[in-house]
């Protein structure tokens, strides 16, 4: 199981609506120049997430939680988001050479077949995230903000 802190936004009739960071290690990689994570983490300025995610235990604003999600779904999803547009522009651009015996006829099933391929797994996507097991969780609750209160006191205030 993939694990991961999350903050409560907001708990209302069961469910929980959670702020999870985005963690970039670009910055202790050895390889920053080169790496296409790091360009793209610096085109978008989404630093968190929101997510809805079920709780049946009342949680506070401000309070951490720990999300869980299977292996399997996460290996699942990456699977079908890339492999389903790959695999539609091969076989649609090998059906339109061997068809048409153009290149241009050859980029043009390419090009259809990689559209359609990400249209497929994005009506996959939609279907596979309505099964219970493809859904985060929350594993562990942490305390309430206001739960735990610490003061410090330094010698100078004693007097």
């Amino acid at each position: 199981m993939i694990k991961e802190w999350a903050t409560v936004v907001s708990w209302e009739n069961g469910e929980a609506l959670l702020s999870c960071d985005v963690k970039a290690s670009c910055n202790s990689c050895a390889s920053r120049s080169g790496c296409g994570s790091r360009v793209l983490n610096k085109l978008g300025p989404q630093n968190t997430h929101t997510i809805a995610v079920s709780s049946a235990e009342p949680l506070v604003p401000g309070q951490k939680v720990e999300l869980g999600i299977a292996e399997s779904s996460l290996l699942g999803s990456a699977l079908l988001v890339y492999m389903a547009p790959l695999a539609g522009l091969f076989i649609m651009a090998g059906l339109f050479q061997f068809l048409f015996a153009s290149d241009l006829a050859a980029m043009s099933g390419a090009l259809l077949g990689g559209v359609g391929g990400f249209l497929l797994a994005r009506g996959w996507g939609e279907k596979l995230t309505r099964r219970n097991e493809w859904q985060p969780v929350i594993i562990s609750v942490g305390l309430p903000p206001d739960a735990l209160r610490v003061e410090t006191f330094t010698p100078q205030d004693n007097r």
